[in-house]
């Protein structure tokens, strides 16, 4: 009798034998082999034990025991040979798979697809920090008591989240789970439309996430049939999309926002180590602190480029109360773009994270469910000329391991089609609300983008009832 096989059983020996995100883009420049493709292939073994303690496992979708069955072998996965439904049950790989296969679905436009992605795809966190520096030591003495609070309010979240021995003794993650997104609600100054299907027309998807000390990190996400992609080596961010190509990232190297996402707790709480306590708010019947960082002036420049200038950019963090936990984190940047000759164009983007299901895995805390509401607010000089548009992502986290063998700094080399130029996030709004003639030269500089203007938010097709 066979026994299944889990998950990482295979996918520990799949790395030791050189599986990696570096190691499965390696066949096409362009890098469009998703790093967990390998495992897809991987043939059955007989008699393999089915857990491995020495890699941290996570389950949240499947009963208590129960393992995913295995995957099958052979060039068609999608067929069933002589009617066998062991063939037919493939796992959660060849569901994956599936994602990255499959057409858009008929109710979203390519463009509200490549906004979906542009702005939830793969969002940095405000700004720079390292995972390996110490957190700052609890001082009261000449210490305003905002920042007192906060190192205090850091110190009961890094007990909670499972010690600062025990995260720091991680030198390598791995997560994968699943995605849905939807654009659920477009305003103009005239109307409002409400996406009053928005189960339907969710798009799903997955995700993977590599990350490694220091500072490096890879994610890849496919959704609707398109997939995004990006990664840091340390030195530099880069990003991969269908509609731009492979290109670097402006500003300094800063880590993935996904990760802070109740995934990691250590470069979280690196991250709001500069952080004020600025009051205390009722997020869904539990009272928590809040955690306000502001970026600074430096790498606000560092990000801004040509006409799209980057004003602030502040991240709030809400903990627990109770059980000292990160449940709810909000960031907000708003940029400005000045076209030649004509007025002002600003755009504020916000994201609302709410994380929920915070189980252990190995001893650290992790959220395995989560959502995200994203609004786009474009503004100008003129009252009656402002649209939003409002998108929310869900999302439930299905393996993570740490400490994974095998994993090197070779995961993480940036794509050999890499653009020297950079990018801002500027390039990720709608094309026509950011200036025909102020970004016309930018344009150019960084990609060649479609010359259609299918994808401007005023001419965008929302498939709804109203």
């Amino acid at each position: 009798m066979e026994e299944k096989r889990g998950f990482f059983s295979a996918l520990k020996e799949e790395v030791v034998r050189g599986l990696s995100p570096s190691r499965s883009r390696s066949k096409s420049p362009a890098r469009t082999v998703s790093p967990f493709s390998g495992l897809l292939r991987r043939k059955k073994h007989h008699n393999t034990p089915n857990h491995d303690s020495s890699v941290a496992r996570s389950a949240s979708l499947r009963p208590l025991g129960e393992t995913l069955t295995p995957l099958i072998e052979g060039p068609d996965p999608d067929g069933a040979e002589n009617g066998d439904p062991k063939r037919i049950r493939s796992g959660l790989g060849h569901w994956m798979k599936g994602q990255l296969s499959r057409a858009p679905s008929v109710s979203y436009k390519r463009s509200d697809l490549r906004l979906l992605l542009g702005v939830m795809g793969a969002p940095l966190a405000p700004l720079h920090v390292c995972a390996t520096d110490p957190l700052p030591h609890l001082s009261i003495k000449d210490t305003p008591i905002e920042t007192s609070s906060a190192q205090y309010i850091l110190q009961q979240y890094t007990a909670a989240s499972g010690g600062l021995r025990l995260q720091n003794s991680i030198r390598n993650a791995y997560a994968m789970g699943k995605v849905r997104m939807v654009a659920s609600e477009f305003e103009t100054a005239t109307r409002v439309v409400k996406n009053r299907n928005a189960s339907r027309c969710a798009e799903s998807g997955g995700f993977v996430l590599w990350q490694m000390n220091p500072d490096m990190w890879y994610v890849e996400l496919a959704v609707g049939g398109s997939k995004v992609h990006a990664g840091c080596n340390g030195k530099l961010v880069w990003r991969h999309t269908p509609w731009l190509g492979a290109h670097t990232a402006k500003g300094p190297v800063r880590p993935l926002r996904r990760a802070l996402q109740g995934l990691d707790p250590r470069t979280t709480a690196s991250m709001f180590a500069d952080a004020r306590c600025i009051g205390e708010k009722n997020i869904n019947g539990e009272d928590c602190f809040i955690l306000k960082l502001c970026t600074d002036p430096e790498t606000l420049k560092a990000r801004s480029e040509g006409p799209a200038e980057i004003i602030r950019h502040v991240l709030f963090g809400y903990f627990s109360q109770k059980t000292g936990l990160l449940v709810h984190i909000e960031d907000s940047h708003l940029t400005r773009i000045q076209s030649n000759g004509g007025d002002a164009v600003y755009w504020e983007t916000t994201i609302n994270s709410f994380l929920d299901d915070y189980r252990p895995v190995e001893g650290i805390m992790i959220a395995h469910s989560g959502h995200s509401v994203v609004t786009l607010f474009r503004f100008g000089e003129m009252a009656m000329s402002h649209t939003k548009t409002k998108m929310e992502e869900a999302w439930t986290i299905e393996e993570v391991a740490f400490n994974v063998p095998g994993l090197s700094v070779d995961c993480f080399i940036p794509p050999a089609d890499l653009r020297t130029s950079s990018v801002s996030e500027a390039c990720e709004l709608p094309h026509d609300e950011r200036g025909k003639n102020s970004l016309a030269v930018h344009r150019a500089k960084v990609i060649a983008l479609e010359k259609s203007h299918n994808c401007s938010i005023d001419n965008m097709i929302w498939k709804m009832e109203v």
